[in-house]
């Protein structure tokens, strides 16, 4: 990398910016097809993007696997020195990212800055567990022999990760790829390319070998596709929706490549009659509105007991109401845009669907203005089983209060979905809690709070929302093999 592009590694946008491309080993690519990047608030393009071509990909795969072979065996503590070094970068240029984020992905400001924060975090955090994988001893079955475990790097990856959170899904994915020993691939957005390269630049300046982290744009099944099916690669990562993440699941199947699949959720709400229903709804304004809802983890189906259902709704339904939406980049701004057209498209879709049969519109419901993909942050009531909307999640800031008699009605209603990634509950009550927590179906559950990412903890789901574990230590023995060694 030249002095020019180290002071600027961070400002991918603005008059003087370049074509965003990947890199492969440390290199812009050239070439390939161009592709806009927009800003999602006005649907002006801020910069082209490049395409990775077939052959760039097979180089990205050839350059993973020579990397391979140097990087597995680099003494950890440099490893971690690594990460150690691309954090600090990152916060000492977080402003700057934050902006780059926001730009091509739409989330207000302050919203980006907590991403590139937590991402850096990220880093961080696995930065210091690189240090911490260790081997067992076992008895010996016999005088003299050994018994022993070697945890070794599973081998270069592929990492396919999507716009919503573009630096911080990043972040998961590499952070304890490279902790371990592993090379990546990583395929993100053509939504949000620039906040990759500005990792990847990260890590470059922080010592990172060339060709241990590849970087490539371009169709996603057509990549996708290429990486599973190289025998470079040995393992699969990948953030998405869940046809997408089955389809990849059966492709990695046919090779027998293990894989980490975070796919959707459509989170259920439990808020008892127990609780504070406007400390409840607060919270869930916050909690829905976050990245316009754009969030697998995010709260969309509210059952609310009926003691306190219509005070919550009215609650909610007012503080979804008061949020100001509009350009991510002004002040004061709660929620921005929607990353493209195609959630629009969705979001009108499924409220005509639940009006149509039978839902009550409390607010929003509509597209705001010509220009940007700003949607209403919007609440349907008495959303009827058959709606579109009970079964398929939004993704965007659309959320449905139904109101709930007895806990195992509630309970009922909230497993009646095939995904099972977060859920929530609202109760002041000790016991309600530990049933809740016995008997809700997902991966991960919130009880008086939404905070169930986080990143010393495991996060992955149940049924449909995908197998395996990001974050915590959880996460990183997924980049590990365990060698078992015999020594008679």
């Amino acid at each position: 990398m030249t002095i020019a592009a180290a002071q600027n590694w961070a400002r991918p946008y603005g008059a003087e910016a370049a074509a965003i491309a990947g890199r492969i080993d440390g290199r812009p690519l050239d070439g390939g097809r161009a592709f806009d990047i927009l800003n999602p608030a006005n649907e002006q393009p801020i910069a082209r993007g490049l395409a990775a071509t077939p052959d760039q990909v097979q180089q990205a795969l050839a350059s993973s696997a020579r990397a391979f072979q140097t990087w597995r065996f680099t003494p950890v503590q440099q490893r971690s020195a690594i990460l150690h070094r691309a954090a600090a970068l990152m916060r000492d240029r977080a402003q700057d990212l934050a902006l780059t984020l926001t730009l091509e992905q739409g989330k207000p400001l302050a919203q980006a800055l907590v991403e590139i924060t937590l991402s850096a975090e990220v880093l961080d955090w696995f930065g210091g567990a690189a240090l911490r994988i260790d081997g067992r001893v076992m008895p010996m079955r016999s005088p003299g022999a050994r018994q022993i475990t070697v945890p070794e790097p599973i081998g270069p990856v592929a990492a396919l990760t999507p716009w919503n959170f573009p630096a911080l899904l990043a972040a998961r994915k590499i952070g304890p790829a490279l902790a371990a020993g592993c090379t990546v691939v990583l395929k993100p957005a053509e939504e949000t390319p620039a906040i990759t390269v500005a990792m990847a630049d990260a890590l470059a300046l922080a010592g990172l070998p060339d060709g241990v982290l590849n970087l490539v744009f371009g169709n996603a099944g057509e990549i996708s596709s290429a990486l599973i099916a190289s025998p470079v690669i040995r393992k699969v990562s990948f953030t998405g929706s869940v046809p997408v993440g089955k389809l990849l699941a059966e492709q990695a199947g046919r090779h027998m490549k293990p894989c980490t699949l975070e796919l959707g959720g459509h989170a259920p709400v439990l808020v008892m009659d127990d609780a504070d229903p406007a400390k409840a709804a607060a919270a869930s304004v916050m909690g829905k509105s976050r990245n316009s809802g754009q969030v697998c983890t995010s709260p969309t189906r509210f059952f609310v007991q009926d003691a306190v259902h219509d005070r919550f709704l009215t609650a909610f339904a007012d503080g979804m109401a008061a949020l100001k939406v509009g350009d991510g980049t002004e002040p004061g701004v709660d929620m921005g845009p929607l990353a493209n057209g195609r959630r629009i498209l969705a979001m009108e879709e499924l409220v005509a669907d639940a009006i149509k049969r039978g839902a009550k519109l409390v607010t929003g419901g509509s597209r705001i203005g010509n220009r940007g993909y700003m949607f209403q942050p919007t609440v349907l009531a008495g959303v009827p089983d058959d709606a579109m909307i009970m079964s398929n999640e939004p993704f965007g800031p659309i959320a449905i209060v139904n109101r709930f008699a007895t806990l195992d009605e509630a309970l009922a209603k909230a497993n009646s979905v095939s995904v099972g990634l977060a859920g929530y509950a609202f109760t002041d009550s000790q016991s309600r809690a530990v049933a809740i927590s016995d008997r809700l179906e997902v991966g991960m559950l919130g009880i008086n709070s939404f905070a169930v990412s986080q990143i010393e903890a495991p996060f992955g789901g149940v049924k449909d929302s995908g197998y395996g574990y990001e974050g915590g230590p959880e996460g990183l023995e997924h980049y590990l093999h365990r060698k078992f060694v015999h020594h008679a």
